[in-house]
């Protein structure tokens, strides 16, 4: 399945929307536990585990994200998020774009 994919540019501009998206950060372990910061008010979210968490509803947009620039897992995620009936996109680039831009952040 092909995932669509957001811009950080595109992102940043949706967050000042009216409803902004929902982030899920989709990091893996390591990067997510040696990392100080995510994306503004982004839902922590197990990549293995198979089950969305109820705070995710299919009424909103759905932008998950990763720290690879490949956005392997955060697309995995978001495909399997489509499959069930939610609209979500893969962050372009992941968190490390992100954070290049200089684009806001929240710490952990």
């Amino acid at each position: 399945m092909s995932v669509p994919r957001i811009t950080k540019e595109e992102l940043q501009e949706r967050l000042e929307g009216d409803p902004p998206p929902v982030l899920v950060d989709v990091r893996l372990k390591y990067p997510y536990e040696h990392s100080t910061v995510t994306l503004p008010g982004a839902l922590r979210v197990d990549p293995e585990n198979a089950q969305p968490p109820p705070e995710l509803r299919n009424d909103r947009d759905i932008v998950t994200y990763d720290s690879d620039p490949e956005e392997l897992v955060s697309a995995r995620v978001a495909a399997t998020l489509i499959r069930k009936g939610f609209r979500a996109r893969a962050l372009e680039g992941g968190l490390a774009d992100w954070v290049t831009a200089k684009f806001p952040t929240d710490e952990k």
